[in-house]
C-alpha cells in the first residue's frame, strides 16, 4: 500500500474535521442526556446556562410561544400575468413550418414573427391574520402587480384575497380573505418597547417551506436602510430569507413588534442582518388602510438634506442637527409660511428635528388640513413658522388592488414605480442605474403593441434622460404633446440599451 501525500492527508484530515463537526452538531441533542449522566464531566440542562456567580439562568423556550401564533401565519401566493414575448420564427415564410410555427405560438395571421404564448408568474410571501374579519398584513412588494392573490391558512386551507389597500411608502399593504369558520388573528404590540438584544422569534415562507420558526435578538432600532424617507426598521438577527418577506417578527408575549421585509446580503441569503418595520408604523398604517383603502399623508413642499459638522460650522450651528431646507416648492405651505433655502428646521411642535428623517415622519403623520409650527434657524436666530399641511399626492400609492394610474398609463399603457421598489422586488440592476421602472402594461396597450414589459427600466424619453416616475411621466408628456403622440423611450432590458418607440394616441 502506497504512502498517502502530506496534501492527501491533510484533505482527509479536513474531510474527517467536517465529518465530526455535523456528528457534533446533528447529533448532540440526542446524545445530550448521556453525557448529562456522565459522572466525570457532567453537564447543565439544555435549557440552562451558568452566570458569573455559578446560579443557573434558565433559557427562553419558544415552542410555547410558537403553538400558540403560528396558526394566524399564512402563506401569501401572488400570482400575476406576464406579458408574451415576441418570437421571431426560423423558418422560411410561408413554408409549411413556418405556418405550423406561428400557429403553435398563437400568431397565425402571418409575419416572420410570433408571440409566445403568456405565462403567469407567482411570488411567493408570507402574512398573517390581524383581526376576526380576516385582515391580513403583508409587504407591498409581495403583491404589487398581481392579478390574483391566494392566501394559505395553517391549516392548509387556500383562500382567495382582496387586496384592501397598499402603501408603497412604507411597503406595507392590507388583504382580507371571507372564511366560514372564525379564524386565528394576532394582536400588534408596542415596538418602542423593544430594545436592542431583546429575544424575537420570527415564523414565516422562506424558499416557500411554510411554517419555518427562526429565533434571534434585536440588534438595532431606527435602521435606515434608504427605501424611503420613512425608514425607521428595527434591525435582527433571527434568519429571514426569500419568502419571509410581509410576516410577523415575534417578541416573547407573543405580541407582533414588526414585518419582516428586508435582509442585507451579498448572496441572497441570511447573514444575519434583517429588517423588520416596527408595528408601531405598521398599526398607523394599517388602520388607514382598512378604512379609506390608501394612507393620508401631510406635506408641506420643502426638500432637505442632512446637518453634517462643516455644515454646522459653516451656519454657526450650535450642534449638527437639523433638517437644511435645500427648496421650496411654488404655491406650497412652506412657500407660503415663509420657508426659504437655508433655513434649519429643528422641531414640528413640540416634537425635535434631528434629521430630514424626522421632519418627513413628522409632517407625514400630519393629517392634512393640520395647523402646525415650524422651529427653525435663521441667520444664527431662532425663529417659528405657522403654516397649514396639505396632502401629500402619492403618485406611488394605489387603492383596492389597483395598479398605478396616471395620464400616461391610461394612454401609453403603463405603470412606472421608482428603482428602489423593483430592486427590493428582485430586479437587478447595473451600480448607479437610474430612471424609472416599468412595473406593469396593460395587454391591447400601445406599450404592449411596442413589446414593453414588466421589468424594463426607462433611463430616457429621447434624448432627456430620467431618474424618477415624476420625471419620466413629465417627459413622456412633453413628448407626446410635441411628436403628435409618439414617443422614443430609451430602456434597460437585460442588462441591453436600445430605443423603442411608442405610439400613443393622436390628438387633433
Amino acid at each position: 500500500m502506497s504512502t498517502p501525500s502530506p496534501a492527501t492527508r491533510r484533505r482527509r484530515a479536513t474531510f474527517a474535521a467536517l465529518l465530526l463537526a455535523g456528528t457534533t452538531l446533528g447529533g448532540a441533542a440526542g446524545l445530550w442526556p448521556a453525557f448529562a449522566q456522565a459522572p466525570q464531566n457532567p453537564a447543565p440542562a439544555i435549557n440552562q446556562t451558568t452566570s458569573t456567580t455559578g446560579a443557573p439562568i434558565a433559557l427562553p423556550g419558544f415552542g410555547d410561544l410558537v403553538a400558540r401564533v403560528r396558526p394566524a401565519v399564512v402563506t401569501i401566493t401572488a400570482t400575476e400575468r406576464a406579458q408574451p414575448e415576441q418570437v421571431e420564427s426560423p423558418f422560411p415564410e410561408g413554408s409549411p413550418q413556418d405556418r405550423m410555427f406561428r400557429r403553435y405560438f398563437g400568431n397565425e395571421s402571418g409575419g416572420k414573427g410570433g408571440n409566445a404564448p403568456a405565462q403567469r408568474m407567482q411570488a411567493l410571501g408570507s402574512g398573517f391574520i390581524v383581526d376576526a374579519e380576516g385582515h391580513i398584513v403583508t409587504n407591498n412588494h409581495v403583491v404589487n402587480g398581481a392579478t390574483e392573490v391566494k392566501v394559505t391558512l395553517d391549516d392548509g386551507r387556500e383562500l382567495p384575497a382582496r387586496i384592501v389597500g397598499r402603501d408603497p411608502r412604507t411597503d406595507l399593504a392590507l388583504l382580507q380573505v371571507k372564511s366560514d369558520t372564525p379564524l386565528p388573528f394576532l394582536k400588534l404590540g408596542n415596538s418602542d418597547a423593544a430594545r436592542p438584544g431583546d429575544w424575537v422569534v420570527a415564523v414565516g415562507n422562506p424558499y416557500g417551506l411554510g411554517g419555518t420558526v427562526t429565533a434571534g435578538i434585536v440588534s438595532a432600532r431606527g435602521r435606515d436602510i434608504h427605501s424611503g424617507p420613512y425608514d425607521d426598521f428595527l434591525q435582527i438577527d433571527a434568519p429571514i430569507n426569500r419568502g419571509n418577506s410581509g410576516g410577523p417578527l415575534f417578541g416573547l408575549d407573543g405580541s407582533v413588534i414588526g414585518v419582516n421585509t428586508a435582509i442585507y446580503s451579498p448572496s441572497g441569503g441570511s447573514i444575519g442582518i434583517g429588517f423588520a418595520i416596527p408595528s408601531n408604523l405598521v398599526a398607523t398604517v394599517v388602520a388607514q388602510l382598512r378604512d379609506h383603502g390608501r394612507v393620508e399623508r401631510g406635506f408641506i413642499g420643502a426638500s432637505t438634506q442632512p446637518v453634517d459638522a462643516t455644515m454646522a460650522r459653516a451656519l454657526h450651528l450650535p450642534k449638527p442637527e437639523g433638517a437644511l431646507v435645500a427648496e421650496v416648492e411654488k404655491d406650497s405651505p412652506a412657500a407660503r409660511a415663509g420657508l426659504k433655502p437655508g433655513d434649519v428646521v429643528t422641531a414640528v411642535d413640540a416634537t425635535p428635528v434631528k434629521s430630514p428623517r424626522d421632519l418627513a415622519r413628522a409632517i407625514g403623520e400630519l393629517h392634512p388640513g393640520t395647523a402646525t409650527t415650524l422651529t427653525l434657524r435663521r441667520d444664527q436666530a431662532e425663529q417659528r413658522l405657522s403654516l397649514n399641511v396639505a396632502a401629500l399626492q402619492d403618485r406611488e400609492a394605489t387603492n383596492a388592488g389597483e395598479n398605478q394610474e396616471d395620464s400616461q398609463r391610461g394612454q401609453l399603457g403603463i405603470a412606472l414605480a421608482p428603482l428602489r421598489e423593483a430592486a427590493r422586488a428582485g430586479l437587478e440592476l447595473p451600480r448607479g442605474t437610474e430612471g424609472a421602472a416599468i412595473v406593469g402594461v396593460r395587454p391591447d396597450s400601445p406599450a404592449a403593441e411596442a413589446g414593453l414589459k414588466p421589468g424594463d427600466v426607462i433611463t430616457a424619453v429621447g434624448n432627456t434622460r430620467v431618474a424618477s416616475p415624476q420625471q419620466a411621466m413629465e417627459a413622456i408628456r412633453s413628448a407626446m404633446k410635441n411628436n403628435d403622440g409618439a414617443v422614443a423611450l430609451h430602456l434597460l432590458r437585460d442588462g441591453q440599451q436600445a430605443f423603442v418607440a411608442v405610439q400613443g394616441p393622436q390628438h387633433g
